[in-house]
């Protein structure tokens, strides 16, 4: 399949009015009423793991089709993470491939085999994305390089994921998520106060690159619309968490000052943090003085009390206050502190084990959970996409496929 032809100007031709827009075929860019915003866009998905998996689920979730390319015999690396595994016993599936992995359709290719590479080739000639978490330098010895992905598909928006970016002197690092929690920084601001530095309970740095990745390849496709040209788009899992390093980061770019451990408090603001109750824990917010003049009372403090009266004083006093707040909580339990600080219009929220999440008639509500019948695992609870379109639509969930599962379907027959 070629790419769509352009007009004189560089420009792709609209689709008149009245063509049917389900007949517009990949390379187009043009939206598939009722199947999400970007129904239509072929994604050849080269990646494994994370953070390029997690990018190319972005799309799928937003209606893309997602053509996942995996290895002969063992696919992508997280197929074997585990356990936990579900199905039967002669065909596991990892419950960690499962999470980041609906809606995608499953080929294998040997990339070091010539015919294979071919196919491989002519998949992305009729492609809108094709995205990769390679080492640097892996896809220009594949022969796909950026010069040679601009001659074969000059629509094409690439999106390269890196641990720590392309050039400089890390450049040619392996990253993984708990490498760059460290080096990034996230280990430093994470533990117990005063405790050694903790890793962030999921894999943040790997998902954040994935989210901006696939920030990335959006915005690439908005600006192919107006100039008919694709791009290359590169972001990586250093570069993401920097990114999102916020107030942590100015408090040393312009405070001069190097964020601590701090648990479960706020660095800046107090009381904000988890407390303990009878039965449970719960977290509270107090962001303002007007929140702390409803709060105060609840536990037995005067909002005046001079160790407390202001943001900054409780910031300096945190200790002594955050005795006072948890030997008052500790007399009833969280549903009854629930209670009476929502009455007081007090923010606050129970800490839920994971089990309660899913339980939870808000998470149903939202639609979070993704249900879907597996062809060997059977029924699957998947988290699911947190963004919905109301035009557009939200594209139903399909199960993430079996090694090679769509090989015919997508590759043809095998010409050998």
């Amino acid at each position: 399949m070629s790419p769509t032809e352009s007009d004189q100007d560089g420009v792709p031709d609209p689709v008149r009015a009245g063509d049917p827009v389900d007949e517009v075929g990949p390379g187009t860019g043009t939206e598939v009423a009722g199947k999400g915003p970007l129904a239509g866009i072929r994604v050849v998905d080269l990646t494994r793991a994370l953070s390029g998996p997690y990018a190319t689920l972005m799309l799928a979730d937003a209606g893309a089709e997602v053509i996942k390319v995996e290895r002969p015999g063992a696919g992508d690396d997280s197929r074997g993470w585990g356990p936990p595994f579900v199905g039967p016993d002669d065909a596991p599936e990892s419950t960690y491939f499962l999470s980041i992995n609906r809606s995608k359709r499953s080929v294998v290719l040997d990339l070091k085999d010539p015919d294979d590479l071919a196919r491989l080739r002519d998949l992305i000639a009729g492609a809108d994305v094709l995205v990769d978490n390679f080492r640097p330098g892996v896809m220009d010895r594949l022969g796909l390089g950026a010069s040679d992905l601009e001659e074969l598909n000059d629509r094409l928006i690439v999106l390269s994921i890196s641990g720590f970016g392309e050039g400089g002197p890390d450049g040619d690092r392996s990253g993984f998520d708990q490498i760059i929690q460290g080096e990034a920084g996230f280990m430093g601001v994470t533990g117990e106060v005063g405790g050694g530095p903790m890793r962030f309970g999921i894999p943040i740095t790997d998902i954040l690159s994935g989210m901006f990745g696939a920030y990335g390849v959006v915005a690439a496709l908005h600006d192919r619309a107006r100039t008919g040209k694709g791009q290359r788009v590169t972001t990586s899992l250093l570069a993401s968490a920097v990114a999102v390093h916020a107030y942590q980061g100015t408090r040393w770019t312009l405070g001069g000052e190097v964020p601590q451990t701090t648990g479960n408090r706020h660095a800046t603001i107090t009381p904000y943090g988890a407390f303990t109750c009878a039965d449970g824990w719960v977290n509270i917010t107090v962001g303002s003085e007007g929140l702390w003049r409803r709060f105060a009372p609840l536990v037995g403090i005067d909002p005046e009390d001079p160790r407390y009266a202001t943001n900054r004083l409780r910031v300096v006093n945190v200790d002594e206050l955050e005795a006072e707040i948890n030997q008052a909580l500790i007399g009833e339990t969280v549903d009854v502190w629930m209670e009476r600080l929502a009455t007081a219009g007090v923010p606050a929220g129970r800490i839920r084990a994971m089990d309660e999440v899913y339980a939870w008639d808000q998470v149903e509500h939202l639609g979070l959970i993704d249900r879907v019948t597996h062809p060997t695992a059977g029924d699957l609870a998947l988290p699911g996409s947190p963004v919905r379109w109301s035009r557009s639509g939200h594209r139903p969930p399909e199960p993430p496929p079996r090694l090679g599962e769509h090989d015919d379907e997508v590759l043809g027959p095998d010409p050998g």
